[in-house]
C-alpha cells in the first residue's frame, strides 16, 4: 500500500507495464509478417519452378514430342523428295518416248535439256550446253508450206537461230518455221521447228522450247510429185506434138498422088509412131516415180 501510495513507484510500474505490452505486440507482429513472407515465397516458387525442380516424366514427355515432330518432318521431306523424283522420271520418260525432237533453251540461251529424237534428227551426240547458232549453223527459216499463200512468206532471209532469239527476247510469240538442215555428218534434212516461250508464274521468261519434226521424207515425196507433174506435162506436150506431126503427115499422104512422096510420108509416120511408142512405153514401164527419183537425184 505504501508502494501504491508513492506516486514515483506507481508511475514506474505503469511505464514498465506499457513497455511490456508494446514488446509483446511487436513480437506478435513480427511473427505474422514472417509467416506472410514465407507463404508468398512458397507461392512464387510453385508458380515458376526451376529446371531442377521439374519432374523426370515431364522431361521424357517433351523429348518424345520432339522426336515425334522430327520423325514427321523427316517422313514429309522423304515424301516430297520421292514425288520430285517420280515427277522427274515421268518427264524424262515422256521426253524419251516422243517421236519429235525437243530442245529446251534456258534463260542463258544454251540448251538445258534434249531428248533422243532431237539428237537423232540434228545429228549431235549431246547438244546440252550448245547455243542455237552452234546447232543450226546459219540454216535459214522458211514459212511452212501448208501456211504459204500466193506472195506470202518471210520478207527477208532470217536464220533459225535468229527466230529463237526473237522469242527469247519476247519480240515474237510462238513461231513455226521450216528449214533445210545439214547435220554435222553432212546429211541433208528438211525439218519443221515450233518455237515456244516458257513463262514463269510471275511472267518472267524461263527459256524457250523447240519441237523438231523431221519432214525429209514428206518433202522428198512432195518434190517427187512436183517433178512428176512436170514430167507428165512434158510427156503430154510430146504426145500432142507427135500426134500433130502424124496427123499432118497423114493429111499430106491422103492428098498426095506421087508414089515416092507417099513412101517418104509413110516412112516419116512410121518413124514418128515408133518414137512415140518408145517414149510413151518407157514412161509407162519405168513409171513417173522412178523418173522423178532419178531426176531428183541428179538435181541433188
Amino acid at each position: 500500500m505504501r508502494i501504491l501510495a508513492n506516486p514515483v513507484l506507481l508511475r514506474a510500474a505503469v511505464v514498465l507495464m506499457c513497455a511490456g505490452t508494446a514488446f509483446l505486440v511487436a513480437l506478435l507482429a513480427m511473427r505474422l509478417l514472417r509467416k506472410k513472407i514465407t507463404e508468398e515465397g512458397d507461392l512464387s516458387s510453385d508458380a515458376a519452378p526451376s529446371l531442377e525442380t521439374l519432374p523426370l516424366h515431364l522431361y521424357n514427355t517433351v523429348i518424345q514430342q520432339l522426336k515425334q515432330q522430327k520423325h514427321e518432318l523427316l517422313v514429309q521431306s522423304q515424301a516430297e523428295q520421292q514425288r520430285a523424283r517420280t515427277s522427274e522420271s515421268f518427264s524424262q520418260a515422256v521426253l524419251s518416248n516422243l517421236s519429235c525432237g525437243v530442245l529446251v533453251f534456258g534463260a542463258n540461251a544454251l540448251v538445258k535439256t534434249s531428248n533422243a529424237a532431237a539428237k537423232a534428227i540434228l545429228g549431235f551426240a549431246s547438244p546440252t550446253g550448245m547455243s542455237a547458232e552452234d546447232i543450226f549453223r546459219g540454216a535459214l527459216a522458211q514459212e511452212p508450206k501448208s501456211k504459204l499463200t500466193a506472195g506470202a512468206g518471210l520478207d527477208e532471209a532470217v536464220g533459225v537461230a535468229d527466230e529463237i532469239q526473237r522469242v527469247m527476247r519476247k519480240d515474237s510469240k510462238q513461231r513455226q518455221v521450216e528449214t533445210e538442215y545439214e547435220t554435222p555428218g553432212g546429211e541433208r534434212r528438211y525439218i519443221q521447228i515450233t518455237i515456244s516461250p516458257v513463262p514463269a508464274s510471275d511472267g518472267e521468261l524461263l527459256g524457250v522450247t523447240c519441237l523438231i519434226n523431221d519432214r525429209t521424207e514428206l518433202e522428198t515425196i512432195r518434190r517427187q510429185q512436183a517433178l512428176q507433174g512436170e514430167l507428165s506435162a512434158e510427156m503430154a506436150l510430146q504426145l500432142r506434138t507427135s500426134l500433130t506431126t502424124i496427123s499432118g503427115y497423114a493429111q499430106q499422104l491422103a492428098n498426095n498422088r506421087d508414089a515416092d512422096l507417099a513412101r517418104q510420108l509413110a516412112s516419116d509416120i512410121a518413124q514418128e509412131a515408133a518414137h512415140l511408142d518408145r517414149s510413151l512405153g518407157g514412161f509407162l514401164i519405168t513409171g513417173p516415180s522412178a523418173k522423178a527419183a532419178a531426176a531428183s537425184s541428179k538435181e541433188s
